[in-house]
């Protein structure tokens, strides 16, 4: 009973990374290796099987060398001769400089940015009005072709009676 329940349990992925004692990234390929797809519950959260980390712990250690921990494999002499060296007065120099340049040249190109874009401002305004100028032209446009529409339709009720005079016909409008 103990054993099925053991092999139904689910693990989240920072349960996986906890007991894996590794990263995201590591754990992927550790699937890819295994051939092992995570699984999404009914709300979409990904699960892993009891017995899949076990395989994914085999696959880790396989790939370690048996090391369960993979910064072990950093060979102790390099780690300690990186820390224990100090950075030496021209290298400081060099970086400090290089800052100052990385500073001035930051300076310099947000002030081109700057004066390039001061008469941006101006440029908007004017757009703006542009295009209210415009919505407005065009309101005027609507109107005018509907008076030209009525005054067409009012210059078609006169016929001609003769000698150069009309009459206008009567329009009934039906309501």
């Amino acid at each position: 009973m103990a054993q099925t329940e053991l092999k139904e349990r689910t693990l989240t992925p920072q349960e996986v990374r906890n007991i894996l004692k590794t990263d995201n990234k590591e754990i992927v390929e550790l699937c890819k290796k295994a051939a092992i797809r995570p699984r999404k519950n009914e709300k979409g959260y990904t699960y892993f099987s009891y017995d899949e980390v076990k395989n994914l712990r085999k696959i880790q250690e396989k790939m370690n060398g048996g090391m369960t921990n993979p910064i072990s494999k950093v060979p102790a002499t390099l780690a300690t001769t990186e820390r224990k060296s100090p950075v030496s007065p021209a290298i400081r120099s060099i970086l400090t400089s290089l800052q100052e340049l990385e500073d001035k040249l930051s300076a310099k190109i947000s002030k081109v940015i700057d004066e390039k874009l001061e008469g941006m401002d101006d440029v908007v305004v004017e757009l703006i009005r542009c295009k209210t100028d415009n919505e407005t032209l065009k309101q005027k446009i609507v109107d005018l072709n509907k008076e030209v529409y009525q005054l067409k339709n009012e210059l078609n009720s006169y016929r001609p009676v003769g000698l150069g005079f009309y009459k206008k016909k009567e329009i009934y409008i039906w309501e």
